[in-house]
């Protein structure tokens, strides 16, 4: 999600007075250099048509301040598309059409549905019930490696922000248990101390780390997913289904899973990990549990709620296999059941199942859903807008046409490799949502210049947008986590940079093997 959510941790003093510096200097960078930007990008574009070249310095100013935070990502994103309107490079009704987009409701009604299980604990409940099972909650390694699979599967249907936030204190909880553990058997004494103890930072590092990936399991689980999804298919008339995403992307997810938890078992070695007792843990979990009571009301609703939408999310996409393809009810769910209809019929169903009905009371209320993230709707409508108007008004040709011949990536994978890359490396200094927003329109244009199929650029750039493990302000877990006092910032930045090479190398392999089967 957004990194907006950082400044509350700032606020909280968990960034050094050397990184607080930094971020002064760089929206101070960015005050002095937007102007500039947008100056030198229209004088230097006279072959554009006069739209074009009003765009191309309204994309330069907005690039500069989406990666300097001068002003919040949302409002940046609004104030690109006023500008577009001022300028006349569009009229009002076409640009604000974009706001409206169907995307825009599978992120509204996602981000709700996300929201009742947090109200009512559904999301923790899950958490803590696969981590009491014996064979995860029972060992170091276990524990580990399990609060990773939970983080990350929650991250598919809820923000990292949002899911790092909740398995933090279950991960801290677990940590002080077995603390104890190792006080009481000589191998520490004192507070917890992450150089003294590797273990610790691995957990950390496991929950913000699982999040970011997470996300790219489901279509609604990041950002950029949606963002990639909405501009191929305005840029090339190419629908990817909520199956087709997620039968590319879930193995991948598996794959950066499995690779992250050897990364950090090998950059993070605790000799004692395997010799100390469980109990201790399983009893906090057990205790966790405990506290949350039966099954709630709540938690039931919100439960049918989202397995109706997952069903319907994913049924159009196998009735569409060879198998069940000669059945109507497919095409008529393609046809009258979209993505975004059945986001927004989940949604209202959480405003009409009832908890105590009484009193009216029901599973989501208007005060609850209105808490959603409104900030990333506006930053994925306004980057909509500005990636849809570069192919509309040739800029997205000329850019294509121009960085093909500089780069010389004109082969599919070598132009798909360059995406991978160029996404990873902007997503350590912006949010993964302004990453995909910059990146995702660029490329396709280039391969669209380059002759060659746009779709795995951009997937590329979709997925390498989510990454971005290598400081505390790369991605709002990351910030999370570093606040908890276990993180050095020298262990993340060697677990970031070894994972960001091996994710690249999963993405750009994945890509290779599965597009041709699924697409």
């Amino acid at each position: 999600m957004s990194r907006d959510s950082i400044t509350e941790y700032q606020s909280e003093g968990t960034v050094s007075p050397a990184e607080e510096k930094f971020e002064q200097y760089r929206k101070l960078a960015g005050v002095i250099l937007a102007p500039i930007a947008f100056a030198v990008v229209f004088w230097l574009c006279p072959g554009l048509t006069p739209e074009g070249r009003k765009l191309a310095a309204i994309l330069a100013a907005v690039g500069v301040l989406w990666v300097t935070e001068v002003i919040p990502l949302p409002v940046t994103a609004l104030l690109g598309a006023i500008l577009c309107i001022m300028l006349g490079v569009a009229d009002a009704k076409k640009v604000f059409a974009y706001f409206a987009d169907p995307i825009v409701f599978v992120f509204i009604g996602g981000f709700m549905l996300a929201q009742a299980m947090s109200v009512h604990g559904l999301d923790r409940r899950i958490a803590l019930s696969f981590l009491s099972l014996p064979r995860v909650g029972g060992s170091t390694i276990g524990i580990i490696g399990g609060i990773g699979l939970v983080t990350a599967l929650l991250s598919m249907w809820v923000s990292n922000t949002a899911t790092t936030a909740m398995m933090l204190p279950i991960g801290l909880g677990i940590l002080s248990a077995l603390h104890r553990v190792r006080v009481a058997s000589g191998a520490a004494s004192g507070a917890m101390n992450a150089r003294a103890w590797p273990a610790a930072t691995a957990m950390m590092l496991m929950i913000a780390y699982s999040a970011s990936i997470g996300g790219i399991g489901t279509p609604v689980g990041s950002p950029p997913n949606l963002i990639g999804i909405a501009m191929i298919r305005n840029a090339t008339k190419v629908e990817i289904s909520f199956f087709q995403w997620m039968s590319l992307c879930f193995p991948l997810l598996l794959l950066m899973g499995a690779a992250l938890f050897v990364v950090l078992m090998a950059t993070h070695r605790d000799p004692g990990a395997r010799k100390l007792d469980g109990a201790e843990m399983m009893k906090f979990i057990r205790g966790e549990r405990q506290r949350l009571g039966p099954w709630s009301a709540g938690q039931r609703n919100a439960l049918i709620a989202f397995l109706v939408a997952v069903t319907l999310w994913i049924l159009p996409g196998i009735l569409a296999l060879p198998w069940f393809s000669h059945l109507p009810a497919g095409k008529w769910m393609s046809k009258f059941m979209p993505e975004a209809v059945v986001a927004i019929a989940a949604t209202v169903l959480l405003f009409m199942l009832p908890i105590r009905l009484s009193k009216a009371e029901f599973t989501l209320n208007w005060q609850q859903a209105a808490r959603i993230d409104w900030g990333t709707i506006l930053l994925f409508g306004g980057g909509l807008a500005l990636g849809s108007l570069m192919f509309d008004t040739g800029v997205a040709k000329a850019m294509g046409e121009g960085l093909t011949a500089k780069i010389g990536a004109s082969s599919l994978w070598m132009l798909t490799g360059v995406s991978i890359l160029l996404a990873i490396i902007l997503s350590e200094a912006t949010s993964n949502t302004a990453s995909a927003n910059m990146v995702i329109p660029v490329v396709i244009a280039i391969a669209q210049s380059a002759g060659v199929d746009p779709l795995p650029p951009a997937l590329g750039a979709c997925l390498g947008a989510s990454y971005g493990f290598m400081l505390p302000v790369s991605t709002p877990p990351n910030a999370i986590v570093y606040g908890s006092g276990l993180v050095p910032i020298g262990r993340m930045m060697r677990a970031g940079i070894l994972f960001d090479i091996i994710g690249f190398f999963i993405i750009w392999g994945g890509l290779r093997v599965m597009w041709p089967i699924i697409f």
